[in-house]
This record gives C-alpha cells, structure tokens and sequence, in this order.
C-alpha cells in the first residue's frame, strides 16, 4: 500500500522531532557531567585549602600545575598521593564505626527519616530497619531519640561475610 506524500512527510517530522530531542537530552546529560565535574573541582580546591587565595594566586597556582599535568611521571605522583590522601580520610572518617541496626516500632516522622538518612543509614523495606555504618553509641542516641532501639551487628564467625547479631548493652 502506497503512503500519500502527506503522510511520509509527517512520518519524517516525527523523526525530525525525535532527533531533536535525544539531541537535547545528550547536551543536557553533557552539561550536567560538565556542571558536576566543576563543583568536584571546586570541592578539591576548597579541600586543599586553597579556596581562600584571592583568584589571581589561585589562578597563578592552577596554572602552574598545568606544566606539570603534561609529564607523566609527575602525574602518576600526583595520583599516588591523591589516592593516600584519600585513603588516609576514609579511614579516620571511618574509624570506630560498626555496622548497626535500628529497629523502630512505628513508622517514622519525615524529620526522622531525614536525620538518619543524613548520618547515613538507609532503609531496608524487606527487613524493616534501618541499617549502616555508624559509631555505636551515636546510633543508639539517634535511635532512643526517635522510640527505637539500635543493635550491633558483629562478625563472631571469624569468617569474611559473618552475620551473627548482639543486642545492645544498655
């Protein structure tokens, strides 16, 4: 069956349209990489201290790492002590935490979600609790704030991946 004129042309505007529009979500998708990538950045600069410089000497300091980008050893020095850095800041974040759960008899107020959301705990919809990594007795706080009640989960099979649980000492 032989399409009129009229509706091979509307068929190619429908196609025009669709064309335009994953172009339109490619440049947005492209500008949101862009927009995070600067904002890592900035958070860099700002985390090496370097934020408070006027922007002619933070200026002056970026462009004088910028000869040293095009070497690769010093690149690859540059990595290595990113990464220890990093590292290093992970663990003292990390030091002292244990996993945890907090169990609550009733559903939570939003504020209540949200504060430990922001502390870092999630909640699991196939286990009812919420569970993370956290420092004991902060998460016990938190936990008799809202009604609950917060358990270790420890590791007393001396096996990677051991779930055995304890009850809190209160």
């Amino acid at each position: 069956m032989a399409r009129t004129l009229s509706e091979r042309m509307r068929a190619h505007e429908q196609q025009k349209a669709k064309l335009a529009e994953a172009e339109a979500r490619l440049k947005l998708d492209e500008r949101r990489q862009r927009t995070r990538r600067l904002v890592e950045a900035g958070a860099l600069v700002e985390k090496t201290g370097l934020l408070d410089l006027d922007s002619n000497a933070l200026y002056g300091a970026l462009l004088s790492l910028r000869d040293g980008a095009d070497d690769k050893t010093q690149v690859e020095k540059w990595t290595a002590l990113g990464g220890r850095t990093f590292d290093r800041e992970a663990k003292a974040r990390d030091e002292g935490k244990e996993p945890v759960l907090l169990t609550f008899s009733a559903p939570l107020a939003k504020d209540a979600t949200t504060a430990l959301r922001k502390v870092g705990f999630r909640y699991s919809k196939v286990m009812q609790h919420w569970e993370g990594l956290a420092r004991f007795d902060e998460a016990s706080t938190l936990a008799k704030a809202h009604g609950g009640t917060a358990r270790r989960i420890g590791n007393t099979t001396g096996l990677p991946g051991g779930s055995a649980t304890a009850e809190a000492a209160e």
